[in-house]
């Protein structure tokens, strides 16, 4: 039906005669010559009908944007002055000789440049929003790292194996999307979060290297980096330690890039520790695009009288942490007001600064509200510390660990944003050495930061059980330009510290039979040491395409709502199958 893509045609293909099909993009009628731009997937190349063919003339005049046609005709040179270096197709145009409307199409619900469609609109129309060469690029971005992917792990020995979609709920911490079964009444099936426990058992079936590209289920609240359905790339390895691991997925995301986007991506990442992360920049996932750090000043803070920054340096949880802002002094009252009420969401009280107008003056060269509760030589010590210089400006966190180093950390990428800040455009990270365990201070218990199947970096159970937090372990994110791409860990492999592990988490004997009992039997009979990773596909397609949201680079997505527009789901169930299901829904208190 057609002998060439629009979007391949080039100064090579000029005198041949060619079949194109595709959508109108535009169509423009000059001086009695019609202009028709005929898109595909490919791209989009430019056809001209003029009036010597009456026939074709007639029925190029007819058409509108969005048409489904055929055309032949054959390609020549534009002339002199017309020809388009923006577009890879800009040096020919195609003198159009037949032309055949395949399909009619009603006017589009909204055009395909416009900019300011409304979400739920393009997400209904689903179909007419991935006509955008945009989207298409996306899409096609996606087919290519899949691609590489997989070939690079093919090359390696790895095995793509499917796991089971209908299992039993996983540990990843999220609510579960469940599958009534209609064989066994009352009973429900889990979406899995993820292949977590099956590719640990496909180690101790001895496949050794798995990988699978799967679609993953969480309930959660969602937001742009986050779909009720997402896929991931899932690895998994026997006999394999974990710097091997991250060595080996270096070097695809390395070939990844400079394959795709020929991009050289630094060699080797950079490594930083939990801790040091947590330190410098309040967040495991830091964007080292970003210069500002947190500077600890809890020390300088623990004999003020001002009780704002004295009680938490001498909590045991407790931090006191500056922002250096270089040339932070031009921030107005309304845009620190603006950044108070924008860490207030993660629990800070409150936002205290100091400006600096003029180092050399001491301290009649600075402006703040808090200057008059701290003795001089503590400010002189901060300013000293910050390195902070004229023009600029030093931000305060007082509080809770947890809530200094979130709310510091949400500003410092704010502020990376709004003031410019950031350095080069790419700057990808290993982050290691996580802790095992992180308090629940809610219900006063130890969760897993990871999952329950994380080794830690020791065998000793007694010091594990004793002093669960410090316990660190051989687990690595990740993280490229302050998103986590991927994350992974050194699994348990000893049945013996698994149990205990489950204990020290509040998961008894009976319910972790219940939830992992396979899990753990298998454990008995000959398991290797293994670990893996998983990386966010969504994620990683959407930082190589430069967008924002997941959405994006995903065909069919779901609102925030978790709702699909195009299929109007999730939708009602028809009774008869809530019957064969042996389910009966509650009544409502809603009006319909």
């Amino acid at each position: 039906m057609r002998s060439d893509y629009c979007g391949k045609l080039n100064s090579s293909h000029i005198d041949q005669e060619v079949e194109l099909c595709g959508w109108v993009h535009r169509r423009r009628d000059h001086g009695g010559v019609i202009f028709i731009d005929l898109r595909d997937r490919e791209g989009i190349a430019q056809v001209v009908f003029d009036p010597d063919r009456a026939e074709s003339f007639a029925t190029a005049d007819s058409v509108r944007n969005e048409f489904v046609i055929r055309i032949t005709g054959k390609v020549r040179s534009r002339p002199e002055g017309t020809v388009n270096p923006d577009m890879p197709t800009g040096e020919v145009e195609i003198l159009g000789h037949t032309i055949e409307i395949l399909n009619k199409a009603k006017t589009p619900p909204f055009q395909l440049d416009d900019e300011n469609v409304h979400d739920d609109v393009k997400l209904k129309y689903r179909y007419v929003d991935l006509r955008r060469p945009a989207m298409q690029n996306n899409l096609r971005l996606r087919s290519q790292v899949v691609k590489e992917m997989r070939d690079f792990l093919d090359d390696r020995g790895f095995l793509d194996i499917e796991t089971p979609m209908l299992t039993k709920a996983t540990p990843e911490g999220a609510r579960d999307y469940l599958v009534p079964s209609r064989t066994h009444p009352g009973n429900f099936f889990a979406l899995p979060q993820s292949p977590q426990l099956f590719k640990q058992l496909l180690m101790m079936s001895g496949m050794d290297r798995y990988y699978q590209i799967v679609r993953c289920f969480r309930d959660e609240d969602l937001r742009a980096d986050r779909q009720p359905e997402f896929t991931q790339l899932d690895i998994e390895t026997s006999f394999m330690d974990e710097h091997e691991i991250t060595d080996m997925m270096e070097e695809m995301i390395h070939s990844l890039f400079k394959k795709i986007m020929n991009v050289d991506l630094p060699s080797p990442f950079p490594r930083m520790t939990y801790a040091e992360a947590m330190e410098r920049y309040g967040s495991d996932r830091p964007d080292l695009r970003n210069p500002l750090e947190l500077i600890d000043v809890s020390d300088l803070m623990k004999a003020v009288e001002f009780k704002v920054f004295s009680g938490p340096a001498n909590m045991e949880d407790g931090r006191v942490a500056t922002l250096h802002v270089p040339g932070g002094s031009t921030l107005s009252r309304k845009q620190i007001d603006d950044y108070t009420n924008y860490i207030a969401q993660f629990g800070a009280r409150g936002l205290a600064y100091i400006k600096v107008n003029n180092v050399a003056a001491g301290i009649e060269g600075l402006q703040s509200p808090i200057l008059k509760f701290l003795p001089d030589d503590v400010v002189t010590n901060i300013i000293e510390r910050t390195k902070a210089a004229d023009g600029d400006l030093v931000f305060f966190g007082a509080d809770k660990t947890k809530v200094v180093n979130d709310a510091l950390g949400a500003l410092r990428n704010k502020l990376g944003y709004d003031l410019g800040l950031l350095q080069g455009e790419w700057a990808p990270m290993w982050v290691i050495d996580f802790p095992m365990f992180d308090y629940n201070e809610d219900e006063k218990r130890w969760d897993s930061l990871h999952h329950p199947f994380t080794a830690p970096n020791t065998t000793d159970i007694d010091g594990i059980k004793q002093n669960p937090g410090k316990t660190l372990s051989p687990a690595y994110d990740l993280v490229l330009n302050g998103t986590e791409l991927g994350g992974g860990s050194i699994r348990i492999h000893d049945a013996e510290m698994q149990s205990a592990v489950l204990e020290l988490l509040g998961i008894g004997e009976e319910e972790a039979q219940e939830k992992f009992g396979f899990l753990l039997e298998a454990l008995g009979y000959g398991c290797p040491p293994h670990g893996g990773i998983a990386f966010g596909l969504d994620r990683t397609v959407m930082l190589m395409a430069g967008g924002e949201s997941i959405r994006d680079v995903i065909a069919f997505p779901k609102t925030q709502s978790a709702s699909c527009p195009l299929t109007s789901a999730p939708s009602k169930a028809n009774p008869r199958q809530l019957k064969e299901l042996g389910i009966k829904l509650a009544k409502s208190n809603k009006p319909e």
